[in-house]
């Protein structure tokens, strides 16, 4: 990253003055101390607000836009991140392992990441404004129909997919390529959700490749999931779209922003009502208080630890913690993912991939400067195919296939990114460094496994046990063995062979018993070099209050807590199909309006 820093900056010295001068604006708006517009305090001006919201992603920054469009409410939102920085906007670029990123992990697995090192895949998660949505794919999926039915079904009155469409929509400012089907998406919204302003032809000969085997090129946003289709990107000009730059943005005078102030826990009262939060800053312990509510938005590992550290909870794990128990809930159950394989990587004879040396150069860097375009301007994960096997059990696609224009070999971190160990880096990838190739991802859309997340101890600055509990159940293991079959079926593809692709053949360490390419090697394979497509979510269940395992009721408010709500990931009671951060603005946008509606009665 530093070396992009270093090209830009020689840049400035060898071009000319308008060019110098576009840098120099780049530079500015996203340098390391500004907050894009974003007025920011150093401190909350008041004792007490009507709302505080804690955390500062798709869930919170909505939340805090919308309700600060009534000028009678005062609202506090605290975020334990700072600013977003430079690095975060250009898209291809990481942040992962950083300041920006809690570097969670999670527990030493049994059936899964034994390739990883330590058996510990990673979690990461965004800690800025904008939360995950500053270093996440930027890739908007909306997920099935029949996702949010089902939670409608379950006793979720207004979380139909009819119901929720709308809010999708309120949320979304789309400028897409075709196939767009237009009724789907919003037109006026703060977020953009754009098409990468270019590609390598890896993208085209995707989506060439699926209509080969039979499969539509399709908006996987509209009417149809099933196909093959290039990315919808969180993107403006060429710049990620983040949570805060679309929500937060705003001027209002009862908005407060604070950032780098770590929640510990909500107050709450002996009438099990919260009245405000104590948080963090600068090594002092600060009391605010909240006169409607507070509204947690801290994401699917850290809300279960803020409930749990405030006493809502399962009894016998506060109990073995000592911390008193103000809820007895099934906080921290009900962990799901989409559950992964990383290991398929293909060889090309053409210099059509996102290698390192394709890439660094003064003329891509220019490009970008410029135009906002050209390799900077785009995403690894460039195209994706939602498709059924014959595993699956409803009309959902229960398999997602991920084009990655280029592997771990030519990333240039040797896989760290993902956590692989040394050992199985240096057998499969080192031999091929410095080669052309690319890579699908293959995610289990419906996966049935769950894990869970536990307090390590009662201090705010420990992380918390998070045991994802990946390949439990066999069905999870066999969908992805379904993907590899048919990731290498689209390799084999016409379009694919015009540029030389060969499935690398190399066996990965711990399964060279086994015949490369048969369904016992790649199920040894999958379980060895496992990820998650880090799409958390279920660990404050939303539920009627029939329902024993939820934590929240239909809008959102803690069973059995007054004053008391959860916005983000953590509430939805099933995974949906796709990547998570549209449903989560989504669940934002609607939050906001049930507050609304509960206050302005």
């Amino acid at each position: 990253m530093y070396a992009i820093m270093e090209t830009l900056i020689s840049l400035l010295l060898m071009t000319h003055l308008s060019v110098a001068v576009h840098i120099l604006k780049l530079l500015n708006e996203y340098s390391l101390t500004t907050t894009y517009g974003i007025k920011t305090e150093q401190l909350p001006r008041f004792n007490e607000y009507d709302f505080i919201i804690v955390g500062a992603g798709p869930g919170g920054s909505p939340v805090a836009n919308r309700l600060s469009e009534n000028a009678n409410w005062r609202i506090l939102l605290l975020e334990a991140g700072g600013p977003e920085g430079i690095l975060q906007q250009i898209p291809l670029l990481s942040s992962l392992n950083t300041k920006y990123d809690w570097q969670y992990t999670y527990e030493p697995q049994k059936n899964a990441c034994l390739g990883i090192k330590d058996r510990r895949c990673p979690c990461p998660k965004g800690k800025s404004l904008g939360g995950t949505s500053t270093m996440n794919s930027m890739l908007y999926t909306r997920g099935h129909k029949l996702d949010f039915d089902i939670w409608a079904q379950q006793g979720n009155y207004g979380w139909s997919y009819e119901e929720i469409l709308p809010y999708f929509k309120k949320s979304q400012r789309a400028n897409l390529r075709e196939p767009v089907d237009e009724w789907y998406h919003g037109r006026n919204g703060y977020l953009h959700v754009q098409n990468a302003p270019w590609s390598t032809p890896l993208t085209a000969a995707f989506l060439n490749s699926g209509k080969q085997l039979g499969y539509d090129v399709v908006d996987y946003n509209g009417r149809q999931q099933i196909g093959f289709s290039d990315s919808q990107l969180t993107m403006v000009n060429g710049t990620r779209c983040s949570a805060s730059k679309a929500y937060l943005r705003i001027r209002r005078l009862n908005l407060d922003i604070v950032t780098e102030a770590t929640v510990s826990r909500v107050l709450i009262d002996d009438n099990n009502h919260a009245y405000g939060v104590e948080f963090i800053k600068n090594n002092k312990t600060y009391r605010i208080n909240a006169g409607k509510e507070v509204i947690l938005s801290a994401g699917t590992i850290n809300t279960p630890k803020l409930l749990m550290l405030s006493g809502i909870g399962p009894k016998d794990h506060l109990d073995e913690l000592g911390i008193k128990v103000v809820k007895n809930a099934r906080v921290g159950y009900n962990l799901g993912d989409h559950v992964g394989f990383v290991g398929l990587t293909f060889l090309v004879n053409q210099s059509i991939t996102l290698l390192a040396k394709n890439i660094r150069t003064p003329e891509s860097v220019l490009q970008y400067a410029i135009n906002g375009t050209g390799p900077y301007s785009t995403v690894v994960p460039a195209a994706l195919a939602f498709i059924r096997t014959k595993l699956a059990t409803d009309a959902r696609p229960d398999l997602e296939l991920v084009l990655r224009t280029r592997s771990f070999n030519t990333d240039g971190d040797g896989g760290k990114s993902r956590s692989i160990s040394r050992e199985v880096y240096d057998a499969i990838w080192k031999p091929i460094e410095g080669k052309d190739a690319w890579g699908i991802w293959i995610g289990a859309q419906l996966a049935r496994s769950k894990g869970r997340v536990t307090l390590r101890s009662t201090n705010i600055e420990d992380h918390p046990i998070i045991d994802a509990n990946l390949l439990d159940d066999p069905n999870d293991l066999e969908v992805l063995v379904e993907g590899v079959k048919l990731a290498i079926e689209i390799s084999k593809s016409k379009t694919f062979q015009s540029y030389g692709s060969r499935l690398h053949d190399i066996k990965i360490p711990g399964c060279e018993t086994f015949e490369f390419n048969c369904d016992d090697y790649w199920r040894c394979a999958i379980r060895r070099l496992t990820t998650t497509f880090n799409h958390e979510m279920g660990t404050a269940k939303m539920g009627p209050p029939t329902d024993p395992t939820a934590v929240v009721d239909p809008e959102l408010r803690v069973h059995g807590v007054g004053g008391l709500r959860v916005i983000d990931a953590s509430i939805m009671p099933g995974i949906p199909v796709g990547h998570l951060t549209a449903t989560v603005y989504m669940i934002a946008e609607k939050g906001a309006d049930m507050i609304k509606q509960s206050w302005e009665k």
